[in-house]
C-alpha cells in the first residue's frame, strides 16, 4: 500500500507519545542506573526496543520540540530554534498531518513550548486539545486511530529538597557525574530529581493501563523519552551527553519484536517521519530527518544502519543569558560519533551557562542554568584549588573546538582539540560538521544574517 492512501482505521496503529521535560540518559533502570526506579520504561524496553544513542536535535525545551514536531534541525526553523519563541505554522507538523490523515489528535500538560503559538501563524495548539488521556480514550471515535501527547513538567525544577532521600533512596548508590564534586548536597539534589522522574514513570504505567483495559495496547505505539539532560550544571543546555543524550523505549507490540537493544543514533528529528511512516502517510519532503521504522519494525539489534553511526544537534540561545542588554545566545554546533563528540563553538568570546552577573534574565547570574543546591555548590568551588575544575567544567568559558574520546571519557571531561596527536580527526570532523550544516541551510554557516540573536525572547526578562 502507497503512502498516498490510508489503511483501515483498525489498521492502522494508534500512537502514545510519551515525553518527560528534562529527563535525561541514562536515568532509567532499563539502562543500569542502580538507584532510580523505572518500571514502566524497563517494561516498555523489555517488550519492545531500547535505544542506546538517542539525540535531540537541541538541549532546550523550545527548540527540541519545534525540531521533534516538525522533522527539521532546530537551526532550519528561524526564531522557533530558540526557548521561548514560536513555531511557524508554515513548517510541516506530524500532529497536524495525522489528523488530516483521519487520526484523532490530543496532549495533556506540557507538549509544544513554552512559547506564544499563535505569533507563529497557529489558531490552536500545535498538538490538538488538552485533555486527560482518561478523558480523551473516552471521548474519541473507536473507528479512528490517535494520536495522543503525553506530557508532563517532571522532572523539570523545583524540587522539593530531600524528598528523595525521604522516599528511601540510597544516596551512596547514585552516581555521580566526574564533572560534579561527590557530596551529599549534590547527591541528595539528584535524588530529588529521581523522585520525580518516578513520578513521570507512574504517569506513563497509569496510561499503559488505560490501554490495556481498552483493548487497544497491542495496536498502539507507544514511545517514551525525554526532550533534553537533566537540569544540573553542564547538563541542560550543552552540548556533552548529558545534555543532549535521552532515554529512549519504543513498544509496538503487534509488529515490533521485543527484548532489543539498538545501538543506531536516533535524533528527534527522525520521530515525525517514523509515525508518519508507520501510519502510511506521506513524508513531507521538506523534513530533514528519516524514518527508522524499518529497523523498528525488523529483528536485528545493535548496530544495523552504516549511515547512522553519527548525528549532528547544536544550540542557539536558550535564555538571555549574556551581559545585560544583549539577548544573545551562546551558538554551538556537535557531531556525534559512535566514540567521539565534537564541539564546535561559534562565538567562544560568550559565556556558555551565560555571564557570572548581570544578565538579561531574572536568573541574572549563569542563567542558562536552573538555580539549584548543585549550582550554588559548584559556583562557591571558584578558586578553591581542589574544588575549582568543577567551576571551570560548569561555567567557564570554552575554547573554540571540543574534542571527547567517548568511549574512554563517558563525561566527557578531557579536552584533545589541542593535542597534537588527535589533529587528523578533529579537521576531519570539523569538516564533515561544516559540511552537513552547509548541506543542511545552516544560518550559521552562511554569509548572509542569523535569524537567532535578535528575534524576540518571549519568557520574562529583566526590565
Amino acid at each position: 500500500m502507497g503512502f498516498g492512501s490510508f489503511a483501515l482505521a483498525e489498521e492502522r496503529p494508534n500512537i502514545l507519545f510519551c515525553l518527560a521535560d528534562d529527563w535525561g540518559w541514562p536515568h532509567a533502570g532499563a539502562y543500569g542506573d542502580p538507584v532510580v526506579q523505572t518500571p514502566n520504561f524497563d517494561r516498555l524496553a523489555k517488550e519492545g526496543v531500547l535505544f542506546e544513542n538517542a539525540f535531540v536535535s537541541s538541549p532546550s525545551c523550545t527548540p527540541s520540540r519545534n525540531a521533534l514536531l516538525t522533522g527539521r534541525h532546530f537551526y532550519q526553523l528561524g526564531e522557533g530554534a530558540n526557548l521561548w519563541s514560536v513555531l511557524d505554522a508554515n513548517e510541516p507538523n506530524f500532529m497536524f498531518l495525522l489528523r488530516a490523515a483521519g487520526y484523532a489528535i490530543g496532549h495533556h500538560q506540557k507538549a509544544w513550548g513554552p512559547g506564544n503559538f499563535r505569533a507563529g501563524g497557529y489558531t490552536e495548539h500545535p498538538c490538538g486539545p488538552e485533555m486527560e488521556f482518561s478523558k480523551f480514550i473516552e471521548k474519541r471515535d473507536g473507528t479512528a486511530p490517535f494520536c495522543f501527547w503525553l506530557g508532563t513538567s517532571d522532572p523539570h525544577r523545583g524540587y522539593k529538597k530531600g524528598s528523595g532521600r525521604k522516599s528511601g533512596m540510597d544516596l551512596s548508590k547514585i552516581p555521580v557525574p566526574k564533572f560534579f564534586p561527590d557530596t551529599e548536597e549534590i547527591r541528595s539534589d539528584i535524588a530529588d530529581y529521581y523522585f520525580e522522574v518516578q513520578r513521570w514513570d507512574r504517569k506513563v504505567g497509569e496510561a499503559i493501563k488505560l490501554l490495556e483495559a481498552s483493548g487497544q495496547l497491542e495496536n498502539t505505539i507507544i514511545v517514551m523519552t525525554g526532550d533534553h539532560g537533566m537540569p544540573f550544571p553542564r547538563c541542560k543546555g550543552n552540548l556533552y551527553d548529558s545534555g543532549t543524550r535521552v532515554p529512549l523505549a519504543i513498544r509496538w507490540g503487534k509488529e515490533v519484536s521485543g527484548g532489543r537493544v539498538i545501538k543506531d543514533c536516533v535524533s528527534f528529528i527522525d520521530l515525525a517521519p517514523t509515525f508518519l511512516a508507520s501510519a502510511e502517510v506521506a513524508i513531507p519532503k521538506v523534513m530533514t530527518g528519516e524514518s527508522f521504522l524499518g529497523s523498528l519494525k525488523g529483528n536485528k539489534a545493535g548496530w544495523i544502519e552504516p549511515e547512522r553511526r553519527s548525528i549532528v544537534y547544536g544550540r542557539e540561545r536558550h535564555t538571555p543569558s549574556q551581559a545585560s542588554p544583549s539577548i544573545e545566545g551562546y551558538p554551538s554546533r556537535a557531531l556525534r560519533q559512535s566514540d567521539w563528540l565534537l564541539i564546535m563553538n561559534l562565538k567562544p568570546d560568550r559565556w556558555p551557562a551565560g555571564v557570572p552577573e548581570g544578565a538579561s534574565h531574572p536568573m541574572d547570574h549563569f542563567s542558562d542554568c536552573d538555580n539549584s543546591p548543585s549550582k550554588s555548590e559548584i559556583i562557591a568551588l571558584k578558586d578553591d584549588p581542589e574544588g575549582d575544575q568543577f567551576y571551570q567544567w560548569c561555567f567557564a568559558k570554552r575554547p573554540e573546538f571540543e574534542l571527547y574520546h567517548t568511549a574512554i571519557d563517558p563525561d566527557q571531561i578531557q579536552n584533545l582539540a589541542g593535542e597534537t596527536q588527535h589533529q587528523e580527526r578533529l579537521n576531519q570532523m570539523v569538516e564533515e560538521l561544516k559540511d552537513y550544516l552547509v548541506r543542511t541551510g545552516d544560518p550559521r554557516l552562511s554569509k548572509g544574517p542569523t535569524p537567532f540573536d535578535k528575534t524576540p525572547y518571549r519568557g520574562p526578562t529583566r526590565r
